[in-house]
């Protein structure tokens, strides 16, 4: 299995953020060593019925940032979320940075540009992004040595990424008790999933991992932060050595019960853009609907 520079001697402080309409996390990880942070999975509010979008959620996050007195460096997607849209650009203009995003971005562009019946000025190169990370690229905040694994299964441009000894996982895992998350959008695919899973679980036990989503299974409080060694014991769906013969048949079976996210339609096409909202041939924005007649 592939070796990824990892020094969990470097411990940045990580801020989370939580948004109860779409139960995400979006993280403010400041370097320990000076006042640069990047940002993982922000939130863009979107009032669906009314066709309102607003940014609450991102401005507190550009609060924070302004008064503790950060420099912002990167603004970091793990994936094209599909239950929430990113608030991306909307931080960028305040604060600047950098947004940086799994190069399979391209794969995902091209499926949903074809489902949302894009036209040639939908540029499907990922060029939307500042940055396209590869399996291994490494990149820096402040002083600190990030790096992207790249961990499809839920979707095809997953990416988790290490900042010293805490990993933003995006939906590649949940909390033990969560499990993991369905892989039966396009491109995803349930063996391919287990296998990105293995990646995450042969990190150092002590690595922390930050979800991006958490439900409360059960009742329980939201929980965000585990680590390597509590996943690789507890979680339902993959620890205590569960073979990937029997997460394929329970992910399979599992996935053909769960219905669609309430935001899939217009996240996907926000998201697949680095989070602009598209526009009609006016410049108004405006979200399509693709209609099933069969």
């Amino acid at each position: 299995m592939t070796q990824y520079p990892v020094d969990m001697n470097v411990k940045p402080q990580v801020k989370a953020f939580f948004d109860e309409a779409t139960n995400t996390i979006s993280y403010v990880v400041k370097d320990p060593t000076s006042n640069a942070c990047a940002v993982v999975d922000s939130v863009m509010d979107i009032d669906y019925a009314a066709g309102r979008i607003t940014y609450d959620h991102a401005d507190a996050i550009i609060r924070y940032i302004e008064a503790e007195g950060l420099e912002l460096e990167w603004i970091i997607e793990t994936h094209v979320h599909a239950d929430h849209l990113s608030a991306a650009p909307y931080i960028q203009q305040k604060l600047g940075g950098k947004i940086g995003i799994g190069s399979k971005i391209m794969v995902v562009q091209d499926t949903f540009g074809k489902v949302f019946n894009e036209g040639t000025e939908f540029q499907r190169d990922g060029s939307q992004f500042d940055a396209l990370f590869e399996d291994g690229d490494t990149y820096t905040v402040g002083n600190m040595q990030a790096v992207a694994i790249y961990t499809p299964g839920h979707t095809p441009a997953c990416m988790v990424h290490v900042m010293g000894d805490a990993a933003f996982v995006g939906d590649t895992l949940f909390m033990p008790d969560g499990g993991s998350a369905r892989a039966d959008f396009p491109g995803g695919d349930a063996a391919t999933l287990y296998d990105s899973i293995q990646k995450v679980l042969a990190l150092p036990d002590e690595m922390r991992l930050f979800m991006c989503h958490d439900y409360g299974p059960n009742g329980r409080d939201i929980q965000w932060e585990t680590t390597v060694g509590e996943e690789k014991a507890n979680n339902i769906h993959v620890g205590q050595g569960k073979t990937k013969a029997d997460f394929v048949r329970f992910r399979t079976e599992r996935d053909a019960t769960l219905a669609m996210p309430r935001l899939i339609i217009p996240s996907l096409q926000v998201n697949m853009r680095a989070g602009a909202v598209p526009t009609d041939k006016d410049g108004r924005p405006m979200l399509k609907v693709p209609l099933n007649t069969l």
